[in-house]
């Protein structure tokens, strides 16, 4: 039993090290672009829409978009970082 004890530690390590901190990094990484978008600022929605912000509305959490159709009322977390990183990508590569 004692044995088995520091392999179950370094499983824990390599768990924590591997999966558990990329994933907060990523997720903390998107909180602060959802927080950032203004007015004005061109995006890529997660389904491949290209836009460009028109309005953000705090209250509910949304963005009014203007496409080349017209406009569309969107959630934020339907905004893509990694696709919009390809549009500006010196203002949203920071970690």
């Amino acid at each position: 039993m004692e044995s088995n004890f520091p392999f179950l530690l370094l499983m824990l390590v390599v768990f924590v090290f591997f999966i558990i901190l990329p994933q907060h990094r990523r997720q903390r990484r998107e909180k602060r672009f959802m927080n950032s978008l203004k007015r004005g600022d061109r995006v890529i929605t997660k389904s491949g829409v290209h836009a460009k912000i028109i309005d953000v509305i705090e209250k509910d959490d949304t963005c009014l978009i203007q496409t080349l159709s017209g406009k569309l009322k969107i959630e934020r977390t339907a905004i893509s970082l990694e696709m919009s990183s390809k549009i500006k990508p010196s203002s949203m590569k920071k970690n």
